[in-house]
Parts: C-alpha cells; structure tokens; sequence
C-alpha cells in the first residue's frame, strides 16, 4: 500500500490528538557567539508535538549548536528553551527525564557489549533492573541488534552504533527525541530500520525533532520543518507551507538559503583535459 503523503499523516495525528497540543519546544531569543563568530542569532520557534519534525540547513547553518542549547548541552549567551513546559535551565531533571537525544559524533562507552551499556543507561535512568532487560530485549530485536548484543561496542559498525545510540535514547521512553544526522553514514538496511521504529514512536503521540541537510530524506519523514540559514529561521511550517509553489522541497530549500549556480566551471578548464 502506497504511504500517506506528510500533509495527510499530519492532519491524521492532529485529528487524532483531538485538540491542538502545547509545543512540544519553545524556543524564545535564542543566541549563541563563539568569539566573533555569530552561530545562532536569536532565534524563536515553537515546535509542534506529536509530529516529525525537520531543522534543516546548509552545513554550518547553526543546527547542531542549536539543537545543542536546546538540549541542555550547550548554554546560551541569552535566550530560553522549554521542552514540554519545562525551562531547560531551571529545571534540568525534569528536562532530562523528558528527552533523549542522540547527537551527531555519537560517543558511547566502547568497551562495553550493546546489551551492557543498554543496562547502565537503563540504570543511570533510574529504571527497575526487569524492566530495562525487558525494554533492552524488545529494542535490540526490533534494531536487529540481538545477534550482536554481547560483541564490544567499539567493534561494531557505523550503522550498528546509530542503532545502540537510538536504542539508549529510547529506553526511558522520553517525550521528545533529539536526532542530529541520525541517517549521516548509514547503511541502507539499517536507515530502513531506524525509520520504522521513530515512525512507529510518533504514531504513538512523541515527538522527534531531527536535523540533517538531506531534503529528500526530510520530505519524506517529515510533518513539519524549520529552515535554518546562517543562525537565523528563514521559514517555518507545515510541509507544504514552507514548499509553497516550489516543485519540491529541494527547491524551495535552495532559495530560501540563498543557494545559486555558482561559477560554469569555465576556470576549470585543465579539469578532466588532455593530459
């Protein structure tokens, strides 16, 4: 059967909600300087819960140190971040009870098995010892991990440790998962996999929030997208509002961002020439 397209799955989620929810993040003047340099000039957004949502921008454009900030990893030079309700800095453990994130250059303790550090972090989240096994079971089958759960971390693959750090995110079951460039090296068996279990985790009313610069790959996950150029929001929306006329995501990407052609390549000509 062919898949929904965005626009309906989000009127489908919204129709089943019943109401319309409280943003699942509000950010409010978010700011961020690393010397000179400008990397997040005051931003507002209020992320929609019980949605895919997409922060998408050219590398550089301020998504990591946003996402950054927003999760309580980073602080801000001003600015405030609720997620769920709660202010990220005054109220850290309400926060991080709420969230799990799974950021880009994933660090994981490589000298533990995936069924070990699924138990230590089932643990530091204070979870009863059954239930992170139970939980730690069900994720590493669903993750195609079973087979490799007692092989050392650091021997496992660039797809296997996108997998473990999703694994980990997801066994307090929080509210919001944070993804920086979860599908970035993946092999496509395991970015199949990885995208069934975050659909079947927003059709259960979570939020994901994922930033990547792939806009093939948001167009078809996403209900709702922020456009990120240079530190600031350039558009907001649903999928089709920020596409608007544009043929495809793709296209209104490029524009809202300033892209262009760039030179022919006429001060290429020793390229691919005789040699």
């Amino acid at each position: 059967m062919a898949e929904a397209p965005a626009d309906a799955r989000t009127e489908d989620r919204a129709g089943a909600a019943g109401a319309v929810q409280p943003p699942a993040v509000r950010v409010q003047g978010l700011w961020k300087r690393f010397g000179e340099q400008v990397a997040v000039a005051g931003i507002d957004l209020e992320l929609p819960a019980g949605q895919f949502v997409g922060l998408v921008g050219p590398n550089g454009a301020g998504k990591t140190t946003t996402l950054s900030m927003v999760t309580g990893l980073l602080r801000p030079d001003s600015g405030r971040v609720e997620i769920d309700g709660h202010d990220v800095w005054q109220d850290p453990v309400a926060v991080k009870s709420r969230i799990g994130v799974l950021p880009e250059g994933l660090r994981l303790f490589e000298r533990l098995s995936g069924r070990e550090l699924l138990a230590y972090t089932g643990r530091l989240r204070g979870l009863p010892g059954e239930e992170v096994d139970r939980r730690a079971a069900q994720l590493l089958d669903v993750l195609d991990l079973a087979g490799s759960q007692h092989k050392l971390v650091v021997d496992y693959s660039t797809g296997m440790r996108k997998k473990i750090g999703l694994a980990s995110a997801l066994l307090h079951n929080p509210r919001v998962l944070f993804l920086d460039e979860p599908f970035e090296g993946v092999d496509p068996v395991s970015a199949q996999t990885i995208r069934g279990v975050l659909e079947r985790y927003t059709a259960s009313g979570a939020t994901v929030v994922f930033s990547s610069h792939v806009m093939e790959l948001v167009e078809s996950l996403c209900d709702w997208v922020a456009v990120m150029a240079a530190g600031r929001i350039r558009a907001r929306g649903t999928l089709a509002e920020v596409r608007g006329d544009a043929p495809s995501l793709q296209a209104a990407f490029l524009e809202l961002v300033g892209a262009h052609a760039g030179a022919s390549g006429q001060d290429l000509e020793w390229l691919g020439g005789a040699r």
